[in-house]
C-alpha cells in the first residue's frame, strides 16, 4: 500500500459516450478536478455503475483510475461480484494496475448465510494483498452485514487489512456500535452522499466516500468539521442534505440521475448518459428544486 486510506475519497461517476463506452478524456477531467479540490484519493463503487458495466469496461475503469490518478492519492477499486471467483479476478487486476485498496459489497442476487459471506470476504482478504474495505450498501443494494460479522473480520485480519463502509440503517447508531464493539479499532468510512456526514464524523469515522457531484461542498464541510466550526458546518451541510434527500427517494437510480445532471451543470460531463435500463429519470420539478438547492450550496461556499 503506497497511500494512506483516510480522509475524503470520492466515488467516481463513470462518464459514458452514447454507445455507453467509457469516455477517457472526461474521466481525466473528473479525476483532475477531484485532486484540484484536495481529495485524499478516489474510489470506484455503486455510483460508478460498476454493476452495469461490462466485464471489460469494469476492468478498464479500474485501470484508468490508477493510471490517471498517477500517485496523487489512494485508489480504491470496486471488486464486489456475484461469485468469489469474479471478485478475486477484479481484485487481482486491482493489484496489477497499482491500486491501493479494494472495496467489496456482498453478492446482490441472493441472501447468503453468514458462513458463505465469511468465505467470500475471507477469500478476498487472504488472496489479495491489498487492504479490503467491506461495504454494506444494503440501504439501496445488497445484503446487510451484522456488527458481530464485522468484528470477527477485524479480529481475524486486523485494522491494517480490513476497513469498513457500513450503510445499513440506522447508519449513525450502527457506526457507534461498530466503533464500540471493536474498542475503537475499526477504521470506518461514511457514505450515503454526505447526508449523514456531520453525525458520522462526530462518531469517529476516519473518512468519507461521497459522490463527485457535490465534492466542493463535501471538502468544505470536511474542513469545517476538522476545525470544529459549527457556523460553517451547518451553512454548507443543509443544502447538501436537501439535495441528497432528493437523490435518496429513487434509490441508486436517484443518485445516478441527479449526480450526473449536476456534473453536466458544472461543465465536467458533456452528457448525463447512464447505463440502460434504469428505474428513474429526473423530472422537471425535481430538477428545479435541485437547481435552487445547488445555488444555495454555491452561495454557502
Amino acid at each position: 500500500m503506497s497511500s494512506i486510506i483516510q480522509g475524503v475519497l470520492p466515488v467516481l461517476h463513470t462518464p459514458l459516450q452514447v454507445d455507453e463506452t467509457i469516455d477517457r478524456d472526461v474521466l481525466q477531467r473528473e479525476i483532475d478536478w477531484c485532486y484540484e479540490l484536495g481529495v485524499d484519493g478516489i474510489c470506484g463503487a455503486m455510483v460508478s455503475e460498476v454493476l452495469r458495466l461490462t466485464y471489460a469496461e469494469r476492468l478498464e475503469l479500474t485501470r484508468l483510475m490508477s493510471e490517471i490518478s498517477d500517485g496523487r492519492g489512494a485508489v480504491i477499486a470496486s471488486v464486489g461480484a456475484e461469485s468469489t471467483s469474479q471478485a478475486l479476478e477484479y481484485a487481482r487486476q486491482a493489484e496489477e494496475t497499482g491500486c491501493d485498496a479494494i472495496m467489496a459489497i456482498p453478492p446482490v442476487t441472493t441472501a447468503l448465510p453468514e458462513q458463505a459471506l465469511w468465505n467470500y470476504f475471507s477469500a478476498l482478504a487472504e488472496q489479495c494483498h491489498l487492504p479490503l474495505v467491506v461495504q454494506d450498501a444494503s440501504s439501496y443494494v445488497g445484503q446487510a452485514l451484522s456488527i458481530d460479522f464485522y468484528r470477527k473480520l477485524l479480529d481475524e485480519y486486523g485494522p491494517k487489512k480490513i476497513f469498513f463502509k457500513p450503510e445499513a440503517s440506522p447508519i449513525g447508531p450502527n457506526l457507534s456500535a461498530l466503533r464500540d464493539a471493536t474498542n475503537g479499532q475499526a477504521q470506518i468510512f461514511d457514505g450515503s452522499g454526505g447526508i449523514l456526514l456531520v453525525d458520522a464524523y462526530r462518531r469517529g469515522i476516519c473518512g468519507t466516500m461521497p459522490g463527485v457531484d457535490l465534492l466542493d461542498g463535501i471538502m468544505g464541510l470536511w474542513r469545517a468539521l476538522q476545525a470544529d466550526d459549527d457556523e460553517t458546518i451547518y451553512r454548507i451541510y443543509f443544502p447538501i442534505c436537501a439535495i441528497v434527500a432528493l437523490q435518496l427517494q429513487a434509490g441508486l437510480d436517484g443518485f445516478l440521475a441527479i449526480e450526473k445532471y449536476l456534473l453536466v451543470k458544472r461543465g465536467l460531463f458533456p452528457s448525463e448518459q447512464r447505463c440502460q435500463p434504469n428505474a428513474w429519470d429526473l423530472d422537471h420539478e425535481t430538477q428545479a428544486e435541485v437547481d435552487r438547492l445547488f445555488d444555495l450550496l454555491i452561495q454557502a461556499l
